[in-house]
């Protein structure tokens, strides 16, 4: 096992990659992630509102030893930074621009989602009520991003998308994302498809119920199998209790069973908050799951299932002693080796927030 930096500096806070997303070409690596204003002392998420969020990318070219960061090469309206409005103050949130010249416009070229350099990115404004969502395109590994394209407001409560997708075949790609509840408050999931390369997006399907006040379940990270199920995991919350449970679909994401709990948090207090998975199909047919683990010491974890996510192994620790519950969010590829590289965002005696990077074999 070994444990790389991808990304740290003196007073910035770096975070959440499973919201922009981590892509493999062989040994080429791409992770995207954003950068806020360090402050020690600021409640839980250690950033400053008052100063912008800055978009990145970090790129490996050594299968995850080495990463080079740059500021995002897209568009983005005024500048601004995606899908981080509710950790900085207003005048800076890009959701002040969405409908300005700069804003997300329909795709009306197709594409081939089946291209060998092809990447998709998903994007949001906040998690207010009436949130929206757009999306990137990429058909150099990530280079470049042409966009932000315009989904639908597919639930007019509002839509925080972060990136996770299933290419199906070259025109058919499904979605998987957030949306709010009735009550304006993010917390049901549900997947959306495309037939037609990214020119037409419809509605395909809810995954789970909608829990009340604000039990949740959020941020959706999908996997399909040789027989083509498809496993979702998902963060879930119930009341104080907070889980990671997968749902499974085997008719492309039409209907789901679930959920099933992969693995459950042993803190119990109301800033504890869960933590995102990620789901990866291992060669021999094994299921890799990754997360945070923020009950102390304050982990990345995997678990590995050898029955199509029914059942999972006790958890293996990835990395250890984080300086707080602040971390997670992680993100999972293969390098041309088969090593399993874990992306993710840490601190330790509660410095700055790092992008860390796990090389490990499952």
């Amino acid at each position: 096992m070994e444990q790389v930096t991808v990304y740290s500096e003196p007073g910035r806070f770096a975070g959440w990659p499973a919201n922009y997303g981590m892509w493999a070409w062989g040994d080429e690596l791409v992770v995207g992630f954003v950068t806020c204003h360090y402050e020690r002392d600021a409640e839980f998420h250690a950033r400053n509102e008052n100063y912008p969020a800055l978009t990145h990318q970090a790129r490996s070219l050594d299968g995850g030893r080495s990463w080079t960061v740059i500021p995002f090469p897209g568009k983005t309206p005024g500048g601004r930074g995606l899908s981080a409005d509710e950790h900085m103050a207003a005048g800076l949130r890009v959701g002040e621009l969405l409908d300005g010249p700069e804003g997300p416009k329909p795709q009306t070229e197709a594409v081939d989602f089946t291209h060998p350099d092809f990447a998709l990115m998903c994007a949001r404004d906040g998690l207010e009520p009436g949130c929206r969502s757009f999306y990137y395109l990429s058909r150099d590994r990530a280079k470049s991003w042409q966009g932000p394209f315009a989904f639908p407001q597919f639930v007019w409560a509002g839509v925080a998308a972060r990136t996770d997708y299933l290419v199906l075949d070259k025109s058919h790609l499904i979605v998987f994302l957030t949306a709010n509840k009735a009550d304006g408050v993010e917390g049901r999931m549900f997947a959306a498809e495309t037939r037609d390369g990214g020119i037409s997006w419809n509605f395909l399907s809810w995954i789970g119920e909608e829990l009340p006040d604000l039990d949740h379940g959020i941020m959706p990270a999908s996997v399909r199998l040789k027989d083509g199920t498809i496993l979702v995991a998902t963060r879930a919350g119930h009341g104080q209790d907070y889980t990671v449970e997968i749902y499974r679909s085997t008719d492309n994401g039409k209907s789901w069973d679930g959920p099933s709990i992969a693995t459950a948090f042993r803190d119990r207090h109301a800033n504890h908050l869960g933590n995102p998975a990620t789901l990866n199909l291992l060669p021999d047919g094994r299921i890799a799951l990754t997360y945070g683990n923020r009950d102390a010491p304050y982990t990345i974890d995997a678990r590995i299932s050898s029955d199509g996510g029914r059942s999972w192994s006790a958890a293996r620790h990835l990395r250890r002693n984080g300086g707080n519950h602040d971390l997670g969010y992680p993100r999972t590829v293969a390098n041309a080796a088969g090593e399993l590289v874990t992306a993710y965002y840490f601190n330790e005696a509660l410095g700055e927030r790092f992008i860390g990077a796990t090389i490990w074999a499952p």
